[in-house]
């Protein structure tokens, strides 16, 4: 891997404001890395995992916290008029509710608080989601795709390679409801030894009692008598230990209301303990808003699948970096970005002026 250039081609991603390109990036740096070596640099190796951890080991190592958080969420990269492969395809959206054209990443975003107080989240490893399988529908005839794994089964694989080889600090994981298979969490608990905080959907079944469970007396969570506010020992469906199931009831911003389940392994957590933790994933959301516009992971051409990912690799590194400059300047990625369009906009008014050697007014004549 060309270390210099994948710091050159992140640098660039952060500055950038409009798409990524081989050609640009080379004029920045009049031609100190030609076209070619661009492209080459992101399209010759594949970046894979292993190089990722190693990267930013280093990073890790000195802000992880025994008591730190991985949030898993995945995000997709629209690319509606890039041509289909293994990794740009249909895939279901289900914050749009529909099938969308793009790159579908697993995010595994690991959050803790620094000792000063602040605030930090770096992507630990990602996954793409890569159908190479070719298959007919039957009931429509048309040809598609799908993956030889599935969205759990890589969080699973991945969340071993965290714990047993990469040796990462953190006591919970946390997720939304598309993550809450009982295998997921039976992992965490006793192959990782670690906890978890999940939103579950309202017709998952528990069972009141160990008895209820054995004589399979189970019920829908939103059946139970739980008030907001409140949290009760239950044994969900397919687990051989007891969680902690919440209630959380809140206002939208249209001014309906909505009601949110969550359940916890860690059985000592309060109410408001287990509210205050799973809340902690929302810094997921913050990390794909922030990637995708101020580290330019939808803004590249790239048309093959290697080049694809490598883009994604330098767009996490690029997303770390802002991350740091965060903390240094005690300041946001949004504002970091703007601060950056302000000063390319007064370099592109300063040359502007000096182009204009002779000064040009504008005549106007009076009428008859």
């Amino acid at each position: 891997m060309d270390q210099e250039l994948l710091d050159l081609y992140s640098d660039y991603l952060i500055t950038s404001f409009s798409l990524t390109t081989a050609t640009d990036l080379s004029a920045l740096v009049d031609n100190a890395y030609s076209h070619d070596q661009i492209t080459r640099f992101l399209g010759k190796e594949q970046y894979d995992q292993k190089r990722y951890w190693q990267i930013i080991k280093p990073i890790v190592r000195e802000v992880e916290r025994d008591d730190g958080a991985i949030l898993i969420d995945d995000t997709l990269e629209e690319k509606p008029y890039t041509d289909e492969n293994e990794i740009v395809c249909y895939h279901y959206d289900h914050t749009q509710g529909k099938t969308v054209k793009g790159i579908n990443i697993v995010n595994f975003v690991y959050h803790t608080s620094l000792e000063t107080g602040e605030e930090i989240s770096i992507p630990v490893a990602f996954e793409l989601v890569s159908k190479t399988e070719v298959y007919q529908d039957k009931k429509t005839g048309k040809y598609k795709r799908k993956s030889k794994i599935s969205k759990n089964e890589q969080v699973r694989e991945r969340l071993q390679i965290l714990v047993h080889q990469n040796q990462l600090k953190f006591k919970y994981v946390l997720w939304d409801s598309w993550f809450s298979a009982k295998e997921n969490m039976q992992l965490v608990k006793h192959k990782l030894g670690k906890e978890f905080v999940a939103a579950i959907k309202a017709n998952r079944l528990v069972a009141l009692s160990e008895p209820d469970k054995r004589d399979g007396q189970f019920v829908a969570v939103s059946e139970l008598d739980l008030k907001a506010g409140q949290c009760r020992l239950v044994y969900l469906k397919g687990l051989d230990f007891p969680v902690l199931v919440a209630k959380q009831v809140f206002i939208n911003k249209d001014g309906s209301t909505g009601t949110l389940y969550l359940v916890s392994s860690d059985t000592s957590l309060t109410y408001f303990e287990i509210t205050t933790i799973y809340q902690k994933r929302w810094n997921v959301e913050t990390f794909h808003k922030s990637i995708k516009q101020n580290a330019a992971l939808e803004k590249s051409p790239t048309k093959t699948v290697r080049s694809q990912s490598n883009h994604i690799f330098a767009a996490m590194i690029a997303f770390i970096k802002l991350e740091q400059l965060k903390l240094t300047h005690n300041t946001n990625h949004f504002a970091l970005k703007s601060k950056l369009y302000l000063k390319a906009l007064r370099a592109a008014f300063a040359e502007l002026n000096s182009l204009n050697s002779h000064s040009f007014a504008f005549v106007t004549s009076s009428p008859a």
